[in-house]
């Protein structure tokens, strides 16, 4: 499974972008933030990036953050407009939907849309992008040992 390398946010908000960026930046300043504040320019880029004849795979974007409540469009809106470019490839492309508000409907109205995979809560956390990415590989929650490596024992019998 490939590196968690580039992400798309998409917010209205350049306080919460700027919030965000600097997140991602302390939980890994490998990756490469592309913002958006403007939900009809980030879909022009996703046109772009996702299109199946771009072959610059370091441009393609690995996941999508994506605001739930905008001006210029809702954050449905915004899955239905990308769902209606259908020539493009989005079979790769992990979709969040960031809220402030916590409504019970909203939140299962998130999960039962096929684009995407869950909701986050602002503000987005260092520990939220974690989760996400053992989501993203899942083989981290077979392998993390954590209290039962074997090299813990080791260092706790030296001590």
């Amino acid at each position: 499974m490939k590196p968690l390398r580039n992400i798309v946010l998409v917010d209205d908000s350049e306080v919460d972008l700027f919030i965000i960026k600097q997140v991602v930046e302390q939980f890994d300043e490998t990756i490469r933030v592309v913002d958006f504040s403007s939900p009809v320019t980030a879909l022009e880029y996703l046109k772009i990036s996702l299109h199946p004849n771009n072959l610059n795979h370091l441009t393609r974007p690995d996941m999508l953050i994506l605001d739930y409540d905008m001006p210029q469009c809702s954050g449905f809106e915004f899955l239905d407009r990308l769902r209606e470019l259908d020539f493009l490839d989005v079979k790769d492309l992990k979709i969040y939907m960031l809220t402030s508000a916590i409504n019970l409907i909203d939140v299962n109205k998130v999960k039962a849309n096929f684009y995407c995979l869950d909701y986050l809560s602002k503000p987005l956390t260092v520990e939220d992008l974690h989760n996400i990415s053992i989501d993203y590989r899942p083989f981290l929650k077979e392998y993390d040992y954590q209290e039962k490596d074997i090299n813990l024992d080791v260092y706790r019998r030296e001590a």
